[in-house]
């Protein structure tokens, strides 16, 4: 490495010798080339030269003196490579390939650190033409986290030399032993626990319902019991709703006070023991660890910066992030020549992409088409299939109480709170349609109550067959409810 305070970090000796190596033994063409740039080298002759060993290689041609020559004559690049003399000088400088390994890494190490030195430099001008503190902060994190992805160049590994079967072969063998041991975030609705086994890390959960039908209540229920009885630490960006909403539904819920009476004064000294209740709660809320962004304007970019940041304050712990919700968002990408549904593919690749880095279940909320009857399908997801595409989970909830007319709710043909939410897909697991209660006053989801008969809590969870092999081709229909799926009726309700 050079010690000239204005050069950057280089080891021509390592660059020439991995040159050397690659000439001498083409075997070990395919692992060098794979996590190589041109980029890589510093010497501009060098670059010429390892562009055509990756021509040459991508024809199938053998890779010696005589084609790389061949090919950087035809480029016109042969005199800037050095000449014929300097590719004959790599071969006779070069002893043995056998340390090519050593001499990769002393490349890939000074590589990097250029690379790190230039996103320093423009850190540094940006920073120094900002107004924006947030901006620069989020400038610097893409800039670092572009180098440290560029050194990730090769993910396509031989299952003869990996441990991927032998984790998986231990995952389950630890599964057989204790159902738990890889349990996700709990939701506190048992079916959907049980099902999936809680949110999972790296998964992108879609919860889509019409407006109206309370999917950011559904989905703030689950940061309830995530943060408050488990302990989590979750992530909440609002782009609709301002913070002190979401804590006062947060709060009403928890506190099962109805938010109407709250907000409209009806709590008085007759009430004290929903005064009590609320004490209980605002501390429970005190003591979580949610953190709460109702930017209206926000980006994945952004959103990742930020849990980024939420991640440090928690001591590298993030469990859960929720976002209400995909069709407020924007790409942050520009050009505009992108149109809606373009825009939207965009969004939901990156959520994924962010769920996966950040290895954490996102939830994403979604709006519906308008134009609908019957159940939610997948089809009716709003302005992208790529939402459908994107999704490991996507989510339903329907409320037929909504839609019924005064007649059926007096016979009881619909029961007032009733509401499903159906598990149209599930990457890694089955679909369902779960039943749930909605009370509205507390603007809060619950478990089906515990003395439900187990016949109208089977007829009540069978899914619409006819209606999923229409819309979703899926035909495997769900087995109903059995007594296993109901907790011993003597225990206390989980919510």
């Amino acid at each position: 490495m050079s010690d000239k305070t204005n050069v950057m970090p280089n080891n021509l000796d390592a660059e020439q010798a991995l040159l050397g190596c690659m000439l001498i033994d083409n075997e070990i063409l395919p692992e060098v080339l794979d996590t190589l740039t041109n980029n890589d080298f510093y010497q501009d002759s060098h670059k010429f030269i390892i562009n055509a060993i990756k021509l040459t290689f991508a024809d199938r041609k053998p890779v010696d003196i005589v084609t790389l020559s061949d090919r950087l004559e035809g480029e016109g690049n042969l005199q800037k490579a050095g000449g014929i003399s300097y590719l004959t000088e790599l071969v006779q400088v070069t002893p043995s390939a056998a340390n090519y390994k050593f001499y990769l890494d002393i490349v890939k190490r000074d590589s990097i650190n250029r690379n790190l030195i230039r996103a320093a430099r423009d850190i540094a001008d940006f920073s120094k033409s900002s107004d924006d503190s947030i901006k620069s902060i989020q400038y610097a994190e893409e800039k670092i986290y572009s180098v440290s992805q560029v050194n990730d160049t090769s993910t396509v590994k031989d299952i003869r030399e990996t441990e991927a079967i032998d984790l998986v072969l231990d995952k389950f063998q630890k599964l057989s032993e204790d159902k738990d041991a890889y349990r996700g975030v709990p939701t506190g609705f048992i079916r959907l626990d049980r099902l999936t086994n809680g949110l999972q890390k790296s998964d992108l959960i879609v919860l889509a319902a019409r407006p109206g039908m309370g999917k950011t209540s559904l989905a703030m229920n689950i940061v309830e019991h995530a943060a408050i009885n488990e302990g989590k630490v979750c992530a909440v960006f609002s782009l609709e709703m301002p913070e002190v909403q979401i804590i006062q539904r947060l709060l009403c819920a928890n506190a099962e006070v109805s938010m109407s009476d709250a907000l409209s004064g009806k709590l008085d000294k007759d009430k004290s023991n929903e005064w009590k209740r609320l004490a209980i709660a605002s501390e429970r809320l005190r003591k979580s660890r949610i953190s709460i962004d109702d930017s209206s304007r926000v980006t994945p970019a952004e959103i990742l910066s930020k849990c980024r940041r939420i991640k440090a304050r928690n001591n590298g712990e993030l469990d859960l992030v929720m976002i209400d919700y995909i069709q407020l968002m924007s790409s942050g990408k520009k050009g505009g020549d992108e149109n809606r549904v373009q825009e939207v593919a965009s969004i939901t690749r990156d959520l994924k992409i962010m769920a996966k880095e950040l290895d954490v279940p996102v939830i994403a909320l979604s709006q519906l088409r308008r134009i609908q009857t019957g159940e939610p399908q997948l089809t009716d997801l709003r302005e992208s299939g790529a939402i459908e595409q994107d999704a490991d989970m996507v989510l339903f909830i329907s409320r037929p109480d909504v839609t019924a007319s005064e007649e059926d709710l007096k016979n009881g043909k619909v029961k007032k709170g009733e509401a499903y939410l159906n598990v149209a897909k599930n990457r890694n697991g089955g679909l369902d349609r779960i039943p749930l209660r909605f009370k509205g006053e507390l603007t809060k989801f619950v478990n089906p109550e515990l003395n439900e008969s187990m016949e109208e809590r089977a007829a009540s969870s069978r899914p619409n067959k006819d209606s999923y092999e229409k819309h979703n081709n899926y035909k495997d229909e769900v087995a109903p409810l059995t007594e296993d799926d109901a907790p011993p009726l003597d225990e206390e309700p989980p919510f």
